[in-house]
């Protein structure tokens, strides 16, 4: 039998292919991980911004359940991916953007990570002050420092240790927060005078608009955005667990907490109680929403923790040479900065619609790309030592990839339809806000990909020994 301190080791894994002997997570496993991840306050905002946006609350769960579905079966493809090869995401890109190419997409998920833990932080920052305040609390700047360094260092400790400690956290504690967070749901739909039927929306085009809008923020946008994540984690599951367990495990831990909360968030913000995290939790719970605080803050905590071992993955994909703790550090400092522009945010809502639809017109391109380069250019066979040399066969840069990657985010651009004019292409201007640019990016992305991918000379590689079963 194992001790607990060989069970929880400290993660002295970089990029480099995890060997069987490190392999030893279940897809069980992996789905506590991801469920923990999206057991969060921010995932009430999915579906109270589709209250924002003048949807009914029908309308609304309608297109995050859809949504989601489609979002997250692509997720849990990637996830096999990871499985089949033992290779961290970033890496992988390697194959489609050559050896140096893939530091491009490398660089944007580094930032990206940083930025997301701001994100994050923020909501766990704002729950906190809210409930301090209501009980009589207050320490002004003082105390909002004090409550967002206990929570950064909380964070960065368990990054630190890496993934051993990030499966073991939410192995032991998201069982425990699903059954509290279901005891809020019913307590707070026992309450709540729902209005199914209910919308602002002027007419049917500007429904359609809403409706667009949501499905790329927060409908099939959240299972996408985070797909440059997924074989981070699911390249530790044991070679003898299967593609399909995994796609399932995976696939269903994103589905289901992200549309139950969203579907709570939505019936909250129906009946009035706004879409500020802190004003949801206080609005409905008062003074019990005490007792709980802890666990809400767990769904963050969890979450954060991802980002910053993603983070350090994706820093040492590109070749940067330091040691993982200095690139949590750095990302920490990133992390507070976005922290600030979301607490001076007018509407939290608003300001993570923005936020959804920038990641979202980079991600659509790069993980089409890099779908269509595994599962049909090369048909799932990968030589994993050339991912990692220096004179690869894959090449140093595929241009091809780099040029559909940047015709994919010019698509995507011409699409989008953000809440401020540098981020409102003329398409989606022109279609009365429509957006389609997770779609649309994809689409010129994935079928540029394919017609240079015909016309170039494919390295034909045999697979060794990482074929998905």
């Amino acid at each position: 039998m194992r001790t607990e301190t060989e069970a929880v080791p400290f993660d002295a894994h970089g990029v480099d292919p995890i060997p069987a002997g490190g392999r030893d997570s279940t897809p069980r496993e992996q789905f506590w991980i991801w469920s923990g991840a999206n057991l969060a306050p921010i995932n009430w905002v999915l579906g109270a911004l589709g209250i924002t946006l003048g949807l009914s609350l029908l309308e609304t769960l309608l297109v995050v359940a859809i949504g989601n579905l489609m979002g997250c079966a692509v997720f849990g493809l990637f996830n096999v991916i990871g499985h089949r090869t033992a290779v961290n995401q970033m890496v992988l890109g390697r194959a489609a953007f050559g050896r140096r190419g893939a530091a491009v997409p490398g660089v944007v998920q580094c930032l990206l990570t940083m930025a997301w833990v701001g994100v994050n932080t923020w909501v766990v920052l704002d729950l906190v002050l809210a409930i301090l305040g209501k009980l009589g609390v207050h320490g002004g700047v003082v105390l909002e420092y004090l409550v967002a360094a206990v929570i950064m260092i909380v964070q960065l400790g368990l990054a630190l240790y890496g993934f051993y400690a990030i499966r073991t956290f939410e192995k032991y504690t998201v069982p425990l927060t699903v059954l509290v967070m279901a005891v809020m749901t019913v307590l707070a739909l026992s309450q709540a005078d729902l209005h199914w039927t209910a919308a602002s929306t002027d007419g049917p085009a500007a429904k359609v608009t809403a409706i667009t809008q949501l499905m790329t923020a927060i409908g099939i946008g959240w299972g996408l955005s985070w797909l440059p994540y997924s074989a981070d984690y699911s390249r530790f599951v044991r070679p003898s667990a299967s593609s399909r367990a995994v796609f399932w495990s995976s696939m269903l831990g994103m589905y289901v907490p992200t549309v139950w909360l969203a579907a709570l968030g939505a019936c909250l913000a129906s009946a009035g109680s706004g879409s500020d995290p802190s004003t949801l939790v206080i609005s409905t719970f008062g003074a019990l929403a005490l007792p709980v605080l802890l666990l809400i803050m767990h769904g963050p905590v969890a979450t954060n923790i991802l980002n910053l071992y993603s983070c350090s993955l994706a820093a040492l994909s590109i070749g940067v040479r330091a040691a993982r703790w200095k690139v949590t550090l750095v990302a920490g400092l990133v992390a507070s900065g976005v922290l600030v522009v979301f607490v001076r945010a007018d509407s939290f809502a608003s300001a993570f619609d923005q936020w959804m639809v920038s990641i979202l017109v980079w991600i659509s391109p790069w993980a089409t790309i890099v779908g269509l380069d595994y599962f049909v250019v090369r048909r799932g066979r990968l030589d994993i030592a050339e991912l990692y040399a220096a004179d690869s066969a894959y090449g140093r840069w595929n241009k091809g990839a780099l040029l559909s990657l940047a015709a994919g985010l010019v698509a995507g651009w011409c699409w989008q339809y953000g809440l401020v004019p540098a981020m409102q292409g003329p398409m989606a201007t022109a279609m009365n806000g429509t957006d389609f640019s997770w779609l649309s990016s994809s689409l010129v992305a994935g079928g540029l990909y394919w017609l240079v991918s015909r016309q170039r000379s494919i390295v034909k590689v045999a697979s060794v020994g990482w074929e998905g079963r």
